[in-house]
């Protein structure tokens, strides 16, 4: 994937992954962080269980990119969750 798919990819994946969670922060670039991010995560994972990861452009390459967006947000949450109580 060229770095202006991996841009769309992420935006969309973000987007999607603060939707699930319920993520309050605003802003394009977060999101686009969060997405590629997710992306590269989601695609981590795939390959650990013998599957394809975020190769190309695709429906499929969305939902693992959102796969991991939700996955990382959840570490951070738990994260700043756990700093919050000091």
């Amino acid at each position: 994937m060229g770095f202006f798919s991996w841009v769309f990819v992420g935006l969309i994946a973000g987007f999607l992954g603060r939707a699930i969670v319920g993520d309050e922060k605003s802003g394009c670039l977060y999101t686009i962080a969060v997405g590629v991010l997710g992306a590269i995560l989601g695609g981590w994972l795939m390959q650990a269980i013998d599957r394809k990861g975020v190769t190309e452009f695709s429906i499929r390459s969305v939902l693992v990119a959102a796969l991991g967006s939700v996955l990382l947000l959840l570490v951070l949450q738990a994260i700043a969750g756990r700093r919050g109580r000091r």
